[in-house]
This record gives structure tokens, sequence and C-alpha cells, in this order.
């Protein structure tokens, strides 16, 4: 592995190009993953008409595999691919994954009192999501890594440039919601899902060309055999059938374990206890004192976050559906522009002039942001002293902020689409932290990272405090309640985010023994992948029976229920999320410690 320094011209904006380079491949990754999971809760509710439960089912297995397959993935690039080749052989099934799910078939409906579904559309959709699943795998703990990896681990550096990376990540997050969650639910589900497949292709690309900006920080540890090599691809391959046939299970109800666990929930705790297991005998027999209390204090901040995002991950799921049937929907409705039922033929410029009059135009700036990069990137190569690429680069984001408020505020906003707000408060507080921790620690008041973990914590439990008021009133007034109570949560619950998770993210690279770190990386997003499936098991709580082929309606015993069961929801996590926070502030002097003198 290449660890030699940086070359002093290889800084953009104080931070190594190699972070741009992952900051917009992360970009385009979470674009397309966020895209699809924005609307995929109500794509099989409103399309393929299965209910709320077995949608819960499906969007927390498939959460939850998402995250589950990193584990192996960190330890496949550590071990043998390295980070580099396991991004690509990565990005190249996500491709795949998000354009077959562009494949929607016909919409489910009743015939002589059975709901017929596309059942080929269906095994598509299935395989898809097994794509994705396996693509996220290989490719999401290992950008991670090389972030980390591109900087001295004394570097101060280090947590603000982790906290760039995380805007990148909810830039990608943002796009999706408004462009994704829009496209799929006013021109159809196929042009949301099909953005987000055109996403994650450009996001390919930018990796393949920003490599030279690594400088072989992301190679493996020794040269493998072809034919080793591609027994791993193949192994990737293999798995898809096996995680498709698991969706299947999961859409389906079939091969229930004991308890109603379901098989992918199943696979999911035979990992957790094969890394904990794991984790028991590698810090007993394989570190030094110092080594193991720092890895038992990566694992307790782990475990914080698989708390906070327990809460988060409610933003995607009963959020989404009470946002969708109980609340306004346009930020400033007097602005919006009417959009009609279009409707696309065989004529392909009509089509094409159809949807450039009601695309979103942040479409554009997704070109915009990489684009920008990529030419300041060249030009600050050639002369590292010119302040041009600069200009150009801010430019750019000055362009894009002005086209993203016009989408939010002239197109009609659905349940899907809403999901950026988390994304827009953290690509707007992201500087703001950025430039806190660095001024707090010139006066060594810069909080610890089990201390932001626990306000983290509280702030995610405070965010529903907003949510449960507005459940209340929509049950009261039986009416839908204002969309600004949702505006509000999100900002608070994004304030908590801000706090915990990018400085986690750096944790586990500074915390952990260097062999595994990759590994540790895969554990990270393993407790995220628990938090996605309890999340779906909390969201069950507010779960409505809709007779099929009947809709909420206002005014009605049925819409009363209906919110006194989310405002219930509501309350419970937000306890959970205090709770939780309480025993973080008592226990963060004995983690602090253990974590000998890293910040």
């Amino acid at each position: 592995m290449n660890t030699a320094a940086l070359p002093a011209n290889d800084e953009f904006l104080g931070h190594p190009k190699g972070v741009y380079v992952c900051f917009f491949t992360e970009m385009w990754e979470r674009f397309s993953f966020y895209g699809m999971k924005a609307l995929l809760l109500l794509y099989l509710i409103q399309h393929h008409k299965f209910g709320d439960r077995v949608g819960l089912d499906v969007l927390g297995a498939y959460g939850g595999l998402v995250y589950c397959l990193p584990v192996f993935g960190g330890m496949l690039a550590d071990r043998w691919l390295g980070m580099r080749k396991a991004v690509v052989f990565g990005g190249i099934l996500l491709c795949l994954g998000h354009f077959g799910m562009a494949v929607e078939g016909v919409e489910a409906h009743m015939v002589n009192g059975v709901m017929v579904r596309d059942d080929n559309a269906l095994r598509v959709f299935y395989l898809s999501l097994a794509l994705i699943i396996m693509g996220v795998g290989y490719l999401k703990p290992n950008i991670s890594t090389i972030v980390g990896k591109l900087y001295a681990q004394d570097d101060p550096r280090r947590d603000s440039g982790f906290s760039l990376f995380y805007a990148g990540i909810n830039l990608g997050a943002l796009f999706a919601s408004i462009v994704c969650g829009y496209l799929g639910q006013t021109l159809g589900w196929k042009y949301g899902f099909g953005a987000a497949g055109i996403g994650m292709v450009l996001g390919l690309a930018q990796f393949l060309w920003g490599q030279k900006y690594l400088h072989g920080h992301a190679e493996p540890p020794k040269p493998l055999p072809r034919s080793r090599e591609f027994l791993l691809y193949f192994a990737g391959i293999a798995g898809l059938l096996p995680v498709a046939g698991l969706m299947w299970a999961v859409a389906n109800s079939a091969f229930q374990l004991p308890g109603d666990i379901s098989l992918a929930l199943g696979l999911m705790i035979l990992v957790m206890v094969g890394v904990i297991v794991w984790f028991i005998w590698f810090v007993l027999s394989k570190c030094t004192k110092i080594e193991r209390e720092q890895m038992i204090a990566m694992m307790t901040l782990i475990f914080m976050c698989l708390v906070f995002f327990t809460l988060y991950e409610q933003t995607y799921g009963s959020w989404v559906t009470f946002t969708d049937r109980l609340l306004t929907k346009d930020i400033v409705p007097s602005l919006v522009q009417a959009v009609p039922n279009v409707q696309f033929g065989s004529d392909w410029a009509a089509n094409l002039a159809l949807f450039a009059k009601y695309a979103p135009w942040s479409i554009i700036s997704l070109l915009l942001a990489p684009a920008s990069f990529v030419l300041a990137a060249s030009l600050s190569d050639r002369n590292p002293k010119s302040k041009m690429p600069k200009f150009l680069f801010v430019l750019s984001f000055l362009v894009m902020l002005v086209f993203l408020v016009r989408d939010s505020v002239v197109l009609p906003q659905t349940g899907g689409s809403l999901t950026y707000l988390g994304a827009i408060f953290l690509v707007l507080l992201a500087p703001v932290f950025t430039g806190l921790w660095g001024w707090l620690d010139r006066f060594n008041a810069d909080p610890s990272k089990p201390i932001k973990s626990a306000i983290g914590l509280a702030l995610a439990g405070l965010s529903f405090v907003p949510m449960a008021i507005a459940a209340q009133k929509a049950g009261a007034d039986g009416g839908q309640a204002s969309v600004w109570w949702l505006v509000l949560a999100y900002f608070v619950l994004e304030l908590g985010e801000m706090c915990l998770s990018p400085v986690g993210l750096s944790a586990v690279t500074q915390l952990s023994v260097p062999r595994v770190v990759s590994l540790m990386m895969g554990t990270w997003f393993l407790a995220t992948a628990f938090s996605e499936t309890l999340a779906a098991l909390f969201g069950k709580l507010a779960a409505i029976d809709i007779p099929e082929g009947a809709t909420l309606t206002a005014h009605t015993a049925e819409w009363t229920a209906a919110a006194g069961k989310y405002e219930h929801l509501f309350w419970i996590m937000m306890w959970i999320g205090l709770g939780f926070a309480a025993l973080a502030f008592i226990s963060s002097p004995l983690i602090k410690r253990a974590m000998h003198g890293v910040k």
C-alpha cells in the first residue's frame, strides 16, 4: 500500500483532491440509492398495491441487506481486491440494478375481486434489488475508507474532511428526492428509477476519471492472480439469485422464521453474531491493551449510531406515508406550477419537449457539479496558485442553489420528493459544523466524539415532537396538517445527524486496528442494517389497513384513527431517543478514556 505523502499541489479548498473524487462518486451513488429509496415504499403501495406492512417489510429488508453486505465487501477489499477494484465492481452492479428498477410493468388492478399483479415485472424488481444490494456491499465501505487514508492519522482536518464527504452523500440524497421523487410520482415511476440509474453511470465515470488523485491508497495489499480476482467477482454475481429470492420471500411472507422473523432478518442476525464472535476473539487475542480499549470504544460509538439511525430511517418509512396522507405538500402553495396528467406517446420529440417543460431544473445541477470539479481540478493541476478553479467551483454551487430553490417552491411536491428536506439541511449545515468544530478546537472546547454522539441522539428524539403535534392536529381537525411541521422536524433531526454521523465515520478510521479498518467500516454499516430493519418494525405500529383500491378520506373515523396511530409512534420514538441520549451522556467519560487521546 502506498503511504507516501500527497503532492503539495494536490490540495483543493484545503483538502486533498482525492476527497472530492470520493465526494462526487458518493454523491452519485447516494443519488441513485436515495432516489430509488424515496420512491420504494410508495411504489410498492401505490403501483403494485401492497399493504403498508408488506411495503415496510420490503423496505426494511432491502435497507438492512444494503448495509449488511458491506461487512463482506470491506473484508474482500482489505485482504484481496483493494478498495479501487471493489468500488468499480460495485458501481457496475449498481448501474444494472437501477436500470432494472425502471421496468415497472402493468399497474396492479382488481379482477373479479382479486388483486392481479404483474409477476414478470416483480421478478425483475426483486433481481434489481439484489443487484443494488450486492453493488452497495462492494462500494459503500471502501469509498469511505479511502477518504480516511487520504489524511495522516493526526491530521486535524480529518473530521472536517469527513464532514465534507458527508455533505457529498447528502447532496446526492438532496437531488435524489427533488429529481427522482418528483419524476416518479408525477411523470411516471420508470422516469424516477431511470434517473437514478443514469446518476450511477455518471458516478462510476467520475471515479474512474479521478483515480490519479488517490495516489495508490486504494490499491490491494499485494497483486492478486487474475483467476482468484475473477473468482471473487463471480462470487458476487452468484449471490444475486439468493438475495433476489430473499426479497421475494419477504414480499410474499414466505419461509418466516419463529417470532415473525423473515429470512432477510435471519441472515442479518447470523452475520451480526458472526461479527460479534470475531470481534471478541480479535480484541482478546490480537490486540494490545490500548488497541483493545480503542476498539471497544469504537463499537460503543457504532451502537449509538445504530440507535440514531433507527430513529432517522422513519423519514423513509412512517414519515413518508404520514406526509403522503396527512400533511399538505407545498412549501409556498401560491408559487407552485400546476402539472397536468402528462401522457407520453410514441413521438420522441414531443415526449422530450414535455419532459423538458415539467422536469426539475436540478437535473442541470447534477451535471454541473461534477463537471465543475473536473474542470477546476484540471486547471489547478496546471497552475496551483490560480484563483480561477475555486471561483468556477463556487460559482457552480451558487447556480445549483438557485435551481434547487426554484424546484423546491415551484414544483408540486409529493410524499417522496419532500424527503429532500433532510438532505438540504445537511448540505447547508455541513460548512457550519465544519467551521464550528475547527473554531471550538482552537479554544480546546471541541466536544469529544462521545459527547457529540449523545447530543445527536437527543436531537433525534426531539425531532419527533413536531411530527407528533402534526399528527395530533390532523386527528383533531380531520384534515391535513401543515407541511411546516415536517420542515421543523427535519431541521432538528439533521442538527443531530451533523453531530453524530460524520464524527462516527471518522472514529472508525481512527480507532480501528489498521489491518481491519475496512472490515470495521463494514461493521458500521451492519449496525445501520439493523437500524433499517428496526425502523421498519417500529413503523408497523402506524401501519394502516386500507381496503384494496380505497384511499384514506379526510373528516372520517378512519382518518382520526390513522392520525392517532402516527402520533403514538412518534411519541415512542421521542422517548427512545432521549433515553439513549441520557445513557450516552453518562457513559461518555468512560468512552473518552478508552479512546486514549484520539480526538
